[in-house]
């Protein structure tokens, strides 16, 4: 596959890492780099991508009105692993081949999950909290090994997950819409719907893209089906959840806590649901470990070069 003559790249947590930077420079010596280092969007993310045949995105949206603004541009890759904000049937429409790997960050997010689960088990957030206002009472909490969890959505993250949480004696439910027969077997996991992984599940985590399928896929009715000493817990993508309903819960105690690295609206605007003692929010750094950087860093080099049409198959 010929290689762009030209990079530009938008991610500024690549632009600032000084390996990705050198192992860049050393497949295309002509690179612009985002080294502003600010957020890039609409024409300023346009403006910035003009003239480059390649480039190398993170969270931007690459839609229709972005692409229409590039007309030189042949292969784009994707810097980390959720693709929801590319529109791919665009890029097949106007021949832009595309550049992913999948599960390149997924230790990383795994490892965030399992803290943030004993964390509220523990009550971590709101002893801290309480530590910081001059108490010092312990709390009795509860440990994650032989709980039950229940993992919506069984892709790269969700698999890698379940054998982390097989070392806790956890017994494991599983959710998705692709029928992982064979893992499920091999690992002693419960293939189950959703509405009954939400009522038997002590602990919920979800590792879902974010598209018309998934958008709000737990609503307040399915919130309501959960335990209430259940905990939730989000790392994969922002408008999954109804998070004014999962308030609701928290503040009700209908629900005993929740982690979320992801929110609906970056940075977050609702402080109520922020300021509670059973809520741990964390700025949406479960692929932001050294490790997993590197890994995604150079999965997108790579993806310049292994970049193909999107097709009714991949990327997914």
């Amino acid at each position: 596959m010929t290689k762009p003559k030209r990079v530009a790249v938008a991610s500024r947590s690549f632009s600032r890492h000084p390996v990705l930077r050198a192992e860049l420079l050393a497949f295309c010596p002509d690179v612009t780099f985002n080294d502003a280092g600010v957020s890039l969007s609409g024409a300023a993310l346009a403006e910035f991508l003009k003239g480059h045949d390649g480039v190398i995105t993170a969270l931007e949206t690459v839609d229709e009105a972005l692409l229409a603004q590039l007309p030189d541009l042949k292969v784009l890759s994707k810097y980390g692993v959720g693709f929801d904000m590319v529109d791919l049937e665009v890029l097949k429409r106007r021949g832009i081949r595309f550049g992913w790997t999948g599960g390149v960050n997924k230790r990383s997010v795994s490892e965030l999950v399992i803290s943030a689960a004993i964390a509220l088990l523990r009550h971590v957030p709101r002893g801290y909290r309480e530590v910081l206002d001059g108490g010092w009472k312990q709390i009795q909490g509860r440990q994650l090994t032989g709980r039950t969890v229940g993992i919506v959505g069984c892709g790269h993250v969700g698999k890698d997950l379940a054998l982390l949480l097989k070392a806790f004696d956890c017994r494991l439910l599983a959710y998705d819409i692709l029928d992982f027969a064979d893992f499920y077997a091999e690992h002693g996991i419960e293939a189950v719907g959703l509405d009954e992984l939400l009522s038997r599940a002590g602990i919920v985590t979800l590792h879902l893209p974010m598209d018309a399928s998934t958008a709000n896929i737990l609503s307040a009715e399915k919130l309501a089906q959960m335990r209430s000493d259940a905990i939730l817990i989000n790392a994969a993508r922002g408008g999954l959840v109804d998070e004014a309903a999962l308030r609701t819960m928290l503040e009700t105690n209908k629900l005993a806590g929740a982690a979320l690295d992801v929110l609906a609206v970056e940075p977050p605007t609702d402080r109520a649901l922020l300021s509670l003692p059973n809520v741990l929010v964390t700025p949406h750094i479960g692929g932001s470990s050294e490790e997993a950087v590197l890994a995604m860093g150079r999965a997108a080099i790579e993806g310049l070069a292994s970049a193909r049409l999107p097709d009714d198959g991949w990327p997914g």
